[in-house]
């Protein structure tokens, strides 16, 4: 069974051999600068070279033993695609943006349609499409930035979170408008050769919104991108939600999302109670892969296993300056791979 056949029976909850090993991209990126020197696929770079994107997310899986390919390294490029200002960063920062396009909730009417053969768009899906003629057996993920955290890189988040409660009409326009932007991006991805789409939204928690907001807003969104590519596009969906689940509990259950991937501090054994029909997703802090040691990130993935998650991964992505061996550590121990030197 190869990682693609694997993680496929995985996401349809069919038998696998051993459990799959990914890291989508995007929000939970894989690359680290230790193998940016390795590869000579660096950051800034890689962010707008399709060649140099698709050698390091390729290059990392043969150096940490990642089962999938995954584009791009961050969640700023729809934002930056309807008129928001990035920052690339370097090999050690993610992009960011850094000023709004818009200055109130009320200017939605100065945000570009998103084009997705035009810029950093144009760029990840050409490198989608490099990565599709070389490795057909790993699975290879879009990523796309959840509509609250893509409205919430457009203006200044207090001012949306203020919305939720104040200004209702205010916040379906913009977050709606969101979801159409997005699917646009999701669509030019999948045509270009992917396989899954991950939408991670770490602004649309629990603890920022509460769950009444939640359900009213993050559902229907979410749902709305869900059934347009599984349904529609006949393309799994993985579904991150950050931070704790206390104030979401059964909400997580309406998510139509086949996989469902959480934070560290949600217990998988927990998490598969309040989902029994999904497929659960995660949850190695991304705390101990930086800065622990490789002993004790192969505890924290025998734990995840023992739990009983249906896919190992990363629980909020790998931060550029975790230590290759700490990412191979998690292969060795779940896919018995020889790891290049």
């Amino acid at each position: 069974m190869n990682p693609f056949e694997r993680l496929m029976k995985a996401v349809d909850k069919e038998p696998v051999d051993r459990v799959p090993l990914i890291c989508p991209g995007g929000m939970m990126t894989m690359a680290v600068s230790e193998a940016m020197d390795l590869l000579r696929a660096s950051w800034p770079e890689a962010h707008k070279d399709a060649g140099l994107m698709a050698d390091l997310t390729e290059g990392m899986t043969r150096l940490g033993g990642i089962e999938n390919l995954g584009v791009p390294f961050c969640m700023t490029i729809e934002a930056e695609s309807m008129g928001a200002t990035v920052d690339l960063g370097n090999r050690a920062r993610e992009p960011h943006v850094t000023r709004y396009v818009m200055e109130s909730m009320a200017d939605t009417g100065v945000l570009r349609p998103l084009d997705p053969e035009k810029g950093r768009a144009a760029v990840c899906c050409d490198a989608i499409r490099l990565l599709k003629k070389r490795r057909t057996d790993l699975p290879l993920i879009g990523n796309l930035s959840g509509p609250v955290s893509l409205a919430t890189s457009l203006v200044e988040p207090i001012s949306y979170y203020r919305a939720v409660r104040r200004d209702k009409p205010r916040v379906y326009e913009l977050t709606s408008f969101c979801v159409e932007q997005a699917i646009v991006l999701g669509d030019a991805m999948v045509s270009a050769g992917a396989d899954m789409i991950c939408i991670a939204d770490p602004s649309a928690t629990g603890d920022l919104l509460g769950p009444s907001a939640f359900e009213e807003f993050v559902l229907p969104c979410l749902n709305r991108m869900t059934r347009h590519f599984q349904e529609d596009l006949g393309v799994p969906v993985i579904v991150h939600i950050c931070g704790d689940i206390k104030k979401t509990g059964k909400l997580l259950e309406k998510l139509e999302a086949r996989v469902i991937s959480v934070d560290s501090v949600v217990g998988i054994s927990r998490l598969s109670h309040l989902i029994p029909e999904k497929v659960t997703m995660g949850n190695v802090s991304t705390y101990t892969l930086e800065r622990g040691s490789p002993g004790k990130v192969e505890r924290a993935g025998l734990s995840c296993l023992r739990q009983g998650v249906d896919i190992l991964a990363p629980a909020c992505g790998i931060s550029p300056l975790t230590p290759l061996t700490n990412i191979q550590s998690l292969a060795k121990i779940q896919t018995g791979l020889k790891i290049e030197p």
